[in-house]
């Protein structure tokens, strides 16, 4: 199994039952340490438990196999006729129930630091969609969405896969160390799961219910996760990624991304009076359409008959331009077409928009400008 970006350290000496195992072995299969204090804790109960598990499991399988050896019948051992004995009842009802005890009261310990979001310096929430994560930073003013990067020539085998092959993201979601970050989980469509194993977080991603969770990163660096719900066809192409930055870092990153979303804002109303060619709007269209569109409605147009429609020949896409443009921004409620008006510019959405009117011989010849966006989002 691939581990997500995060080193596996050896397992300690406390542990000797387990040191047999060859160390390529243990990064394989046991759980990653992770780099929070909770995820210690986790792995450090996971260890625990493991450990209790193991000497159990050779008391009494030790037992049992000394029983048969020196109670076989080609000794001559007859089997004893004895039940109802009290004293063996009690035992082996006691000792569980001390084990389990033993056991409860560190995993409880942990269960409900897991589940303390309380004081947090920061709050994100995490909004899962098919197939993509967006990002919101509370009182920030700060969003995006974070898409997969692995290019399709590698999905497709026709290039050679790269280091980290379907665990590589657009743009990650930065956050600082030594600050403890609040997550607000929820989804647009379906059910997703937030999973990132460094952190020791997993948190289902339910439409209209918002799940809590938190961390506190101590070293910087790339972490890799995934959704681990399985949400539909493209369940395999929806990672994770958190690139975690020292204090300051963090802070100077924040500052400029929220200049850089303001300055693309307000460059977005210089383009109400600018009109495109249809040369440009094809190029730039085809380019959102293969980012954005083509798993579902496939490059060609065609889409996946009885689960997405074909856009190629499409009546809404070919007689109703305004219906066409109110489902590229808003999505079909109970569909998987979700809304791309916060997802795409301006720019984008007229671009895409062309270019599905005109392409795989639909060649409505209309144009769809930035300033036809901006009147359909005001209602006109």
């Amino acid at each position: 199994m691939k581990q997500l970006g995060v080193h596996v350290k050896p397992i300690l000496p406390l542990w000797p039952l387990l040191a047999v195992m060859p160390a390529q072995a243990q990064t394989r299969l046991n759980m990653t340490e992770g780099v929070t204090d909770i995820s210690q804790q986790v792995y450090g109960l996971h260890m625990t438990i493991l450990a209790i598990c193991a000497v159990i499991g050779l008391v009494v399988f030790g037992i049992m196999f000394w029983a048969m050896i020196h109670h076989r019948k080609s000794k001559g051992a007859r089997a004893a006729q004895f039940h109802e004995s009290t004293r063996v009842e009690i035992l082996w009802t006691l000792i569980p129930f001390v084990i389990l005890i033993a056991m409860a009261v560190p995993a409880t310990k942990t269960l409900v630091a897991m589940e303390d979001a309380s004081e947090s310096d920061l709050t994100v929430q995490i909004t899962g969609s098919q197939w993509k994560w967006h990002y919101k930073y509370f009182n920030e003013g700060v969003e995006f969405y974070s898409l997969l990067a692995t290019m399709p020539e590698q999905i497709q085998g026709q290039i050679n896969k790269g280091e980290n092959y379907l665990l590589e993201v657009d743009q990650p979601l930065v956050l600082p160390t030594d600050r403890k970050v609040r997550f607000l989980i929820t989804s647009d469509d379906v059910i997703h799961s937030w999973w990132m194993p460094a952190f020791a977080v997993k948190k289902d991603a339910v439409p209209g219910f918002i799940n809590e969770a938190w961390t506190r990163i101590n070293e910087p660096g790339l972490y890799r996760g995934q959704c681990a719900e399985l949400c539909g066809k493209d369940h395999g192409f929806m990672p994770i990624v958190v690139d975690a930055r020292a204090p300051e870092e963090f802070d100077g990153w924040l500052a400029q991304l929220k200049t850089e979303q303001a300055e693309a804002k307000a460059a977005e109303q210089d383009l109400l009076g600018m009109e495109m060619s249809m040369e440009e709007l094809m190029t730039l269209g085809e380019q959102v359409y293969q980012k954005a569109c083509a798993a579902c409605h496939q490059p060609g147009g065609t889409g996946l008959p009885g689960v997405f429609p074909a856009l190629k020949s499409s009546e809404l896409v070919l007689n109703d331009r305004a219906a066409h443009i109110d489902i590229v921004l808003y999505g079909k409620a109970g569909t998987a077409m979700q809304s791309f008006d916060k997802q795409l510019t301006l720019k984008e959405l007229a671009a895409v928009i062309t270019y599905e009117r005109n392409a795989w011989g639909n060649n409505t010849g209309d144009l769809v400008q930035p300033k036809d966006i901006d009147q359909a989002r005001q209602g006109q």
